[in-house]
């Protein structure tokens, strides 16, 4: 026996197998719970980053974005795009500041049932300042209401340029202002005021159609306070310098003013319902009680036969138009003119009409300014014109001549001559001179020229025209103040009579007041598928 055979072998016992390594299976997806999370976020951004700034925004009387989106639609109707959005921006601190929706609400929603596209910014975020990722936002939504012919409203509520993000910022409105302009006269633009709005960005509201203003809270400047007392030395306040009544009155800049936000939104409202959505379509008509054949005998006690009298347009307005409902447009600014929208057989007319109760009704530079504007909007928007004529010529002075008078009165004029919507004139007393012409005369293209039996027109008052025509024969006279009211009187029956312009084709008819409305909506209704031929142009040279 070997040593071999003295040993004993035990096998080894196999090794055990390797426990396996098993991945982490992540959860499964769920649903509910992903909805629940994406409800909660939304919340969350509708909410804003901080209660603490909600609460800052109802101190100052001002309402949130969402708020007044809220106001604007019809309840349930506005859909927000892009909420979630967040900047890209990094330095001073904006690399740990993203928070969602960057500042500015957008989407649209129904008004009166119908599309409208709104922005709204937010000031609890970034102060409302505008970056890159803000104006792609608002560029988004100026797009979509382009392309699909609706109107647009923003909500401004902004400190201007985010400086952080420095160009890009100014970039931004660069998109913004370039959108407003190639939207201008396609689809109605209209900016209302609910904070400040300052620099730069103040130029969007200034392009829209109309720019709404509530008191006290909104401001628009160029320039602020600050920098106007350190450049000029002058101080003053932040309304002061562009607040809403400063803009309604002396300015022009603002077209309508108001306390506060809910009435101005309701009126915004108001407004798109008057207006069509965009240029290829009528204003929409609403079902009218108010009978298009009343007769509107007021009118007679309302208007003063003595051309030297004062009286207030306003209420011959009202007097005509359905159920006596106007909305006036500058109505603190220039208000020599009258220039309001209304109804008439529940469609929508544009009024332009003399107002005798303010500087006698006289056509000055601000006059010709806001009526122009107002003409130009008409047209733009297929909004047939009425004009209440009552002037007495243009207001002379040196000021008016070296503030360029003639170049602003052919501002009318050629708002007026360019217009190929349904055009009537009706003179209700005197029509002397240029400004008679101006004031949409048969010569410049009035579809239809009416007058009332107490009409004068003529190059210019009896009184001045005898002065002139027969100067000498007055200043040789023995007895001037006879030989003066003697031609006078020559003057009116040669060529003041209310009928000389009818006999010379120059008014289609001398209507009975009582008749004024009937005659005008039958007018509308006849022209209503007027059509106009127009040259080929890129467009016309507007006077400066």
């Amino acid at each position: 026996m070997t040593i071999l055979d003295d040993l004993t072998v035990t096998p080894a016992a196999p090794a055990a197998p390797a426990a396996p390594v098993i991945p982490a299976v992540p959860a499964a997806p769920d649903l509910h719970r992903a909805t629940a999370e994406l409800r909660r976020l939304k919340e969350e951004v509708s909410r804003g980053p901080d209660p603490a700034a909600t609460r800052r925004q109802h101190e100052k009387n001002k309402l949130t974005a969402h708020e007044r989106l809220e106001l604007l639609f019809d309840e349930g109707t506005f859909t927000e795009i892009e909420p979630l959005r967040r900047h890209r921006a990094s330095g001073f601190g904006l690399e740990h500041r993203k928070p969602h929706g960057d500042g500015v609400v957008i989407g649209w929603g129904l008004v009166h049932g119908r599309t409208v596209f709104a922005y709204a910014h937010d000031f609890r975020i970034f102060a409302g300042a505008l970056g890159e990722a803000h104006a792609e936002k608002v560029h988004k939504v100026m797009d979509l209401a382009a392309d699909a012919g609706a109107p647009l409203v923003s909500l401004n509520d902004g400190a201007g340029a985010r400086i952080q993000e420095g160009v890009t910022a100014l970039a931004g409105y660069g998109g913004i202002f370039r959108r407003n302009v190639a939207s201008s006269g396609v689809i109605p633009q209209i900016s209302v005021m609910l904070g400040p709005c300052a620099g730069g960005a103040a130029y969007s509201p200034a392009l829209t159609d109309y720019v709404f203003m509530v008191r006290d809270t909104a401001q628009m400047f160029i320039t602020g306070p600050d920098v106007v007392q350190a450049v000029t030395g002058e101080k003053i306040t932040h309304n002061g310098l562009g607040g809403a009544d400063v803009h309604a009155t002396t300015s022009g800049v603002c077209h309508f003013a108001y306390d506060d936000e809910s009435d101005c939104l309701e009126d915004v409202r108001f407004l798109i319902a008057l207006l069509p959505s965009h240029n290829r379509e009528m204003p929409p008509a609403v079902p009218c009680d108010d009978p298009a054949d009343r007769r509107t005998d007021g009118l007679v006690d309302l208007v003063p036969a003595d051309p030297g009298r004062s009286y207030d347009i306003r209420a011959v307005i009202e007097e005509i138009v359905d159920d006596g409902e106007t909305f006036e447009v500058h109505e603190a600014w220039a208000p020599n003119i009258v220039c309001a929208l209304a109804r008439l057989d529940g469609r929508t007319v544009g009024i332009v009409a003399n107002q005798p109760a303010a500087l006698a009704g006289v056509l000055d530079i601000h006059a010709s300014e806001k009526a122009a504007r107002f003409v130009s909007t008409c047209d733009s928007f297929n909004i047939p014109l009425v004009t209440l004529v009552d002037v007495p010529g243009f207001l002379p002075g040196v000021d008016q001549e070296h503030n360029g008078i003639i170049r602003h009165g052919a501002k009318l004029l050629h708002a007026y001559c360019n217009a190929t919507v349904p055009r009537i004139s009706l003179v209700l007393r005197k029509a002397y001179g240029g400004a008679y012409i101006v004031m949409d005369s048969r010569s410049i293209g009035a579809d239809l020229a009416f007058a009332w039996p107490t009409n004068e027109i003529a190059v210019m008052g009896a009184e001045g025209a005898a002065n002139v025509i027969f100067r000498r024969e007055i200043a040789a006279s023995d007895d001037p103040e006879a030989v003066r009211a003697r031609r006078v009187d020559e003057y009116k029956t040669e060529l003041m009579h209310p009928y000389f312009a009818a006999e010379r084709g120059l008014v289609d008819d001398v209507i009975d007041p009582g008749e004024t409305r009937s005659v005008l909506i039958r007018s509308l209704a006849m022209l209503r598928s007027k059509r106009a031929e127009v040259p080929a142009r890129k467009h016309g040279n507007v006077p400066t």
